[in-house]
């Protein structure tokens, strides 16, 4: 999981970086962390980290392990563990979460649905198993 202190720590390896002056326009898939601090159109998802930078603004629908949102997301959002909604976060879509924290400033309009239990089981076994999350 996230936390305060170590939630860059998740990112100093990050294969994907959208600069704050860069806009992008596409679908994008893939496997590593990505970070946006720009401007991102279509849809992005990856089997790893997000973080959505302060200014960042994003029109699309995002998937991911664990998500930081801080920035403006216009499109759902999916985060099959974690999800950590900044107080400078606005999303303007429906938001499905393992666990979820949303700091107070924080705009989400639209619906937050938890996963279904069953993944969320299975996540935690994978733990137990190997005594690390995957």
């Amino acid at each position: 999981m996230f936390s305060k202190d170590n939630k860059l720590e998740k990112f100093k390896d990050a294969e994907t970086i959208i600069g704050a002056s860069i806009k992008v326009k596409g679908n994008f898939q893939g496997q590593g962390s990505i970070i946006i601090e720009g401007a991102l159109e279509g849809s992005l998802k990856t089997e790893n980290n997000l973080l959505v930078g302060d200014r960042a603004k994003v029109i699309a629908n995002v998937e991911a392990k664990d998500a930081i949102i801080n920035g403006e997301v216009r499109g759902n959002v999916k985060a099959r563990n974690y999800l950590a909604i900044g107080s400078t976060a606005k999303i303007f879509g429906d938001v499905q979460y393992g666990e979820i924290s949303i700091e107070k400033g924080a705009v989400v309009n639209g619906q937050l649905l938890m996963s279904p239990e069953e993944h969320r089981k299975s996540e935690k076994i994978k733990v137990e198993e190997t005594g690390e999350a995957k």
